[in-house]
């Protein structure tokens, strides 16, 4: 089944060429398969959104399902949706995934091109965030650490304002550098990316 994807994408040029490519995520409409012909598919509570980005002709995306707060304790707490110190698929339904055409560093460690599930594991303090090479997982029920190609540790921040749907982007951090930020509720998570320089 093809799901549409929408993409609002905001270009910067420099010197002729397009320097980077910024998106901001936008809920697309996921559905489940017709039960039969001519039944229209039913949306899903948590749609799918995307963010990407476009340095020195590496392309990085990012393909996530937006959950929402929905009045419910989201990290930590008497009974969060979800816990401290558990992996977490970092979204809901499929797993995220993140695809590069180049090799990135990440918080200062390398992470060659290619397709990873992202999963995380959310703390008061610090976030651990993981690039794994198993694909099309649901959730994060069959997460094989043996599978994972890289983990970074990253500090957790507080947002300006609530965030009812969990939110995903890519923020400019500078000419070679971008921010994959993730932010729910009150909490900002900003993962440093580095790309390859122009010509490289």
């Amino acid at each position: 089944m093809t799901r549409p994807l929408l993409l609002a994408a905001a270009l910067t040029f420099g010197g002729g060429s397009i320097a980077s490519c910024q998106t901001t995520p936008m809920p697309m409409p996921a559905s489940s398969p017709a039960t039969s012909a001519g039944v229209a598919p039913k949306a899903r509570p948590s749609p799918m959104a995307i963010a990407a980005t476009t340095v020195n002709g590496t392309y990085a995306k990012v393909i996530y399902s937006q959950p929402f707060r929905r009045d419910r304790v989201i990290f930590g707490g008497e009974k969060p949706l979800v816990p401290y110190g558990e992996v977490w698929r970092t979204g809901a339904n499929e797993a995220t995934e993140i695809t590069t055409t180049g090799p990135l560093t990440v918080a200062g460690k390398s992470l060659p091109a290619g397709t990873y599930s992202v999963f995380t594991m959310p703390g008061a303090a610090k976030w651990t965030v993981i690039f794994n090479r198993g694909l099309g997982e649901w959730g994060a029920y069959t997460y094989d650490m043996a599978k994972d190609a890289l983990r970074v540790e990253v500090p957790v921040g507080q947002t300006d304002k609530p965030y009812e749907a969990f939110y995903m982007a890519f923020d400019s951090t500078g000419v070679n550098s971008r921010n994959l930020v993730l932010r729910w509720d009150r909490v900002k998570v900003a993962v440093p990316i580095t790309f390859p320089a122009a010509g490289k």
